[in-house]
């Protein structure tokens, strides 16, 4: 299997990325949303959100430096993308339009996954 740069494009790009999110709801939710944490509960779905998505990028990570889980990883993280760009376009329509941050952020999550899609497609 090939192993450069494009080939891995969106998971070089998808791990930062997700990690600092991740970062951001477990710990500093104010900082890029308008939203504060009011309840115990809601600071544990935001850390069990953090959870979810570091280990998103810890198995991205995986899938770079090992090849057998390239496959697994792309897949993966073309899934992730594509639910949560597909999320937001619903929350278009019913909640209406969210701020530019989570506008832009739709925008590279469809666009992250049509990528792990077309590389998938070159794989095989």
């Amino acid at each position: 299997m090939k192993t450069s740069w494009r080939h891995n494009l969106h998971l070089y790009i998808s791990i930062p990325i997700v990690a600092v999110a991740a970062l951001v709801y477990g710990f500093k939710l104010d900082i890029l949303f308008k939203l504060s944490i009011q309840t115990t509960d809601e600071s544990n779905i935001y850390k069990a959100i953090m959870g979810l998505y570091l280990c998103f990028a810890a198995f991205w990570f995986i899938g770079l430096k090992q090849t057998s889980y390239w496959k697994a990883a792309t897949i993966s993280n073309m899934l992730f993308m594509l639910g949560l760009g597909l999320g937001r376009l619903i929350s278009f329509v019913t909640d209406g339009m969210p701020s530019v941050v989570l506008l832009l952020g739709t925008v590279g999550e469809l666009t992250l996954a049509i990528y792990a899609y077309s590389q998938l497609k070159k794989a095989n």
